[in-house]
Parts: structure tokens; sequence; C-alpha cells
């Protein structure tokens, strides 16, 4: 009988590879087969061992061509060969990755799994645009949150709590829904004069940068063109972009536009 192979959940950052972490690259260098997703950059799978079988599960939005389900067979049955697996995912494999999903799949049929931990979407793109998540008195904490739900379903999220002018709200997966996510908001009373920066590919060589503020921020989407993944980073700490008042930014993109 062939004894069981273990997978492991590897987070592999915002697409650009030097932001991996030494663990993930070691537990990627000893894979058999790597399983990927969609917004795995091409330079990180050039990291993958030569002779490792690679799977695709990429979904896109409106566009889920392995269903979940479908994700966590492959995984189960490649570690019941025997396989040393890695799931790579963006990001980080607990921060909307649905990591946590799948591990508890694999442990339920007696599967090792072990992780390494990726840096954020959110941190890449902090980082890569110099805009700070928190900034002393002008946001005391930081809430993530996806932007993005099953088709049909509504997107019934707490306005109320996440429309704190204290903190920096960061929206996932939410280029789509970017209007109704700026109504929510100012209705529960964040101005419409809040500053956002939504930032597409973060970290990549075909990262985009747009700032706009909330009021005017899904027309500023459409007419840039921007398209998933797109993260926005909606707050006061905004106005640190480029050491330069919002304001000041939006005149220029405007002039320029």
């Amino acid at each position: 009988m062939t004894k069981p192979g273990q997978v492991y959940l590897i987070g592999a950052g915002p697409g650009d590879p030097e932001l991996m972490t030494l663990r993930a690259l070691r537990m990627l260098e000893a894979a058999d087969v790597v399983v990927f997703d969609r917004l795995v950059s091409p330079e990180i799978m050039a990291l993958a061992p030569a002779g490792a079988r690679r799977i695709a599960v990429g979904k896109a939005p409106k566009c889920h061509t392995v269903p979940q389900d479908r994700i966590n067979d492959i995984l189960l049955t490649e570690a019941r060969a025997g396989h040393t697996v890695a799931r790579l995912k963006g990001g980080d494999p607990m921060i909307f990755g649905r990591g946590s999903e799948e591990a508890a799949h694999l442990m339920a049929h007696g599967i090792v799994v072990d992780y390494a931990p990726g840096i954020t979407a959110a941190q890449g793109a902090s980082c890569a645009t110099g805009v700070p998540l928190t900034h002393r008195g002008l946001a005391t904490g930081v809430q993530y949150v996806t932007g993005h739900r099953q088709a049909g379903q509504v997107l019934d999220l707490d306005w109320k709590r996440l429309a704190d002018p204290a903190t920096t709200l960061v929206v996932y997966m939410g280029v789509a829904n970017i209007g109704q996510i700026a109504v929510g908001l100012m209705t529960e009373k964040l101005p419409g004069a809040t500053p956002v920066l939504a930032v597409s590919r973060a970290t990549t060589a075909a990262e985009r940068r747009m700032v706009s503020r909330l009021d005017r921020v899904a027309a500023d989407v459409r007419e840039a063109g921007l398209s998933a993944p797109t993260l926005f980073i909606i707050g006061q700490v905004v106005s640190l972009y480029a050491q330069a008042p919002v304001e000041r930014i939006l005149e220029r993109v405007e002039a320029h536009g």
C-alpha cells in the first residue's frame, strides 16, 4: 500500500518572486506536484522543480473552470498517491484563499498538511506604493474585506462597521462591485471625499495604480479600464501617497487623464 504523501499550503505572495519566504521556496522545491492558482506569477512557477507535474486550478471572476470541490479532490488524490503536493496560492493561503477549507478536507482524510504564510496583496500593495495600512493620526487599525460573492448572492457587508474613518479599509476582489461598496460606505456616513488607491497586479511588471475618492471611484475604475485582480485601499492613509495631498494627486491624474 502506498504511503500517503503530504500537502504544503504555500502563500506565493502578491507576485514578485523576491517576496516569497524562504520556507515557501523550500516547500516548493520539494514538490512532486504543483497545484497552482491563476494569480501565481510565471516567475514564481519557474522556481518549481523541472520534473514536478503542474496542475492549473485557477479561477477568474464568473469563470470557475475548476470548482472548489474538484480542487479538494485533486489534492487528496495526489497526496494519497504518495506525492508531495505544493498547493500554491497567491498572497496568503489563509486570507481569502480558501486554504483552511482545503486543509480541513485533507486532514479529515488523514493527510498531513503544512503551511507557508505569504505576504498578502494588501501588504504588497502597501509597500510597493509607500501607502501605510496604519499611520499615527490617520488610521488606528485596518480592516480586510472581500468585495466579491458567489454568483447570485447579495454583497451583505456590515457597512456600518466598515465605514470607520479612523481605520483603513482594504477591499480584495472588489473591482466589479466597487460602486456598490462605495455607496454602502457613504450611506453609513463615510465622506465621499475619502481618498482611495486602487492597485492592479501589485508588485508585478504589469502593476497599475489609480488615485481617486470614494464618491467617484467607480467611474474612475471604468475609465481607467482596471480589471481583476485590483485591490482598493480606502482611507486617510492614501493622503500619504507620494508624500503629496490627495487633492494635488487628483488634479495631476485628471490633467493627464
